[in-house]
């Protein structure tokens, strides 16, 4: 097992859902409560990430953080570094690639909140944002905890959109999925074969939970 490519890992994953936590939430607001017909364009965009392949996004990603474009002006300017290759650009990627894990599961639990309990507390004079924080945020928990164990799962077994934007820079980039594939090309089976199987019983563990907390969650909606 590769500890400092494990503990890249984690430090990547935890990352990536605390942010996405924090931006996924409004946007499924919006999207679950929104009159706009035309939502479904902005559901679209965050949804490009499950049919894309992941090259095709970190090649983009990867143009866009060069040294050429404003961002990477930007960030050359303000941290004194390329974005690309480096764990800085890992993140914003991962936070791209991984968003509709967060946001689809998050919108759909607040779609099941009950429609009147929102316009009871808005009968008596309940402010939009109250309603959110004290009503909808609590009723649908399992969906935020959805979103937050699958966008960290899904960034864990992150493969193209790491390689293509990180590369594989021992400490920096190396995650357990380009660890992995570094074993095969070695010929070395055992050591790839261990660390998969840790990756195995991990995925499976936090499925687990999310179909649990989904089952949960669909029964007190029953009830």
């Amino acid at each position: 097992m590769n500890w400092q490519a494990l503990a890249l890992t984690a430090k990547l994953a935890s990352l990536t859902s605390l942010v996405l936590m924090l931006i996924s939430i409004p946007i499924a607001l919006w999207l679950a409560f929104s009159p706009r017909r035309w939502k479904f364009f902005l559901e679209a965009v965050v949804g490009l990430p499950i049919v894309l392949p992941p090259t095709v996004i970190g090649l983009y990603l990867l143009m866009a953080f060069g040294s050429a474009t404003a961002l990477g002006q930007w960030y050359v300017r303000t941290v004194g570094s390329t974005l690309a290759f480096s764990f800085g650009g890992l993140v914003i990627a991962s936070v791209l690639y991984s968003l509709p894990f967060a946001v689809n599961p998050i919108a759909a639990g607040f779609r099941s909140v009950d429609q009147k309990l929102i316009d009871a507390a808005r009968t008596l004079g309940v402010r939009q944002f109250k309603i959110y924080w004290q009503i909808v945020l609590p009723l649908a928990w399992p969906a935020l905890v959805t979103g937050m164990v699958l966008s960290f799962a899904h960034t864990v077994g992150e493969f193209g959109v790491v390689l293509m934007v990180g590369g594989n820079i021992p400490g920096v980039t190396r995650t357990l999925s380009i660890d992995i594939y570094d074993q095969v090309q070695s010929l070395n089976y055992s050591a790839a074969n261990q660390t998969a199987v840790v990756l195995l019983v991990f995925s499976y563990a936090l499925l687990c939970l999310v179909y649990g907390l989904n089952r949960r969650m669909f029964t007190f909606g029953g009830r």
